[in-house]
């Protein structure tokens, strides 16, 4: 890849659709090239008009602005289409981050295309990026699959076609689902795997919550319901993981823990650490005797 700097890219007069990444909290993660686009573009297609004259206000930006979402996205797009053919430059910007990422703008970017519509691209913050780079996890190598589903059934579904995945697995989660979301990342995925959970990422009460499933699971019960975006990061499948974590010293800690919270018996007690340490309930009886 090249690594001269030329500014290649049309002119913002020159009539074309301008995807624009905007900040996802922090105001001042905006490019130079971002404000100088939306001050030049003559309509600036936005998600919520009320949250994107926050932005404009803030850069001392006054452009027409126009509403673009996904309850009517069907019919605007078209509408949008047509303007860019009457030679209007316009810019497609979402309430946070970048357009068509989670978020409506695929729909127009396509028509676009079809209607051989210069598509520039400006690009910005991102949630899921900026939640990746300072998980911890591995960023080699990864994949982002936007919201996890609502429904437990399907969430679990989506979770097992991840359990033997060789790469950090993303997802976007709502507040009021991260402990069940949480909870099946135990039950399909096993306590032991590595979870990130990063709120309101460059907002005033960014949080990042890094640890293993069933201890994060703990924490989020044990503190309440979290407030905020949420992106999930779940790190990737690890080779003998259960062995390396199963040492005597642990499984006797946590069968102690286990037999006071449940109040069961040693075998019964040894039964659910074995799971969780994702080794049988032998073993786990070998690794104890070793232990004493």
């Amino acid at each position: 890849m090249s690594r001269d700097h030329p500014n290649t890219s049309p002119p913002e007069q020159t009539p074309a659709l301008y995807v624009v990444g905007t900040p996802i909290g922090n105001l001042e993660d905006i490019t130079l090239r971002a404000i100088r686009v939306l001050k030049e573009v003559e309509l600036i297609a936005c998600e919520d008009t009320r949250q994107t004259q926050k932005l404009l206000h803030h850069y001392d930006i006054r452009k027409p602005m126009v509403s673009y979402h996904e309850h009517n996205e069907m019919t605007r797009a078209a509408e949008l289409i047509v303007e860019l053919e009457n030679g209007r430059s316009i810019a497609l910007v979402t309430d946070a981050g970048t357009p068509a990422i989670s978020d409506p703008g695929c729909r127009l970017i396509s028509l676009a295309i079809r209607h051989r519509i210069p598509v520039v691209p400006v690009p910005g913050a991102s949630a899921f990026l900026a939640a990746l780079v300072a998980s911890g996890l591995p960023s080699d190598s990864f994949r982002f699959s936007g919201f996890l589903p609502a429904r437990r059934g399907e969430r679990q579904e989506a979770l097992k076609r991840v359990k033997d995945s060789p790469r950090t697995q993303i997802f976007y989660e709502a507040p009021h689902r991260i402990r069940e979301a949480l909870a099946d990342v135990v039950e399909v995925l096993g306590p032991a795997r590595h979870v990130v959970i990063a709120r309101e990422v460059t907002k005033i009460h960014e949080e990042f919550l890094r640890g293993r499933a069933a201890d994060l699971l703990e924490q989020v019960q044990t503190q309440g319901e979290l407030k905020g975006e949420i992106t999930l990061l779940i790190g990737k499948a690890e080779e003998h993981a259960g062995a390396e974590e199963a040492s005597p010293q642990k499984i006797r800690h946590r069968l102690r823990e286990v037999m006071a919270r449940d109040h069961l018996d040693q075998m019964a007690a040894l039964k659910v650490v074995a799971k969780e340490f994702g080794i049988s309930k032998s073993a786990a009886y070998r690794e104890l005797q070793r232990a004493k």
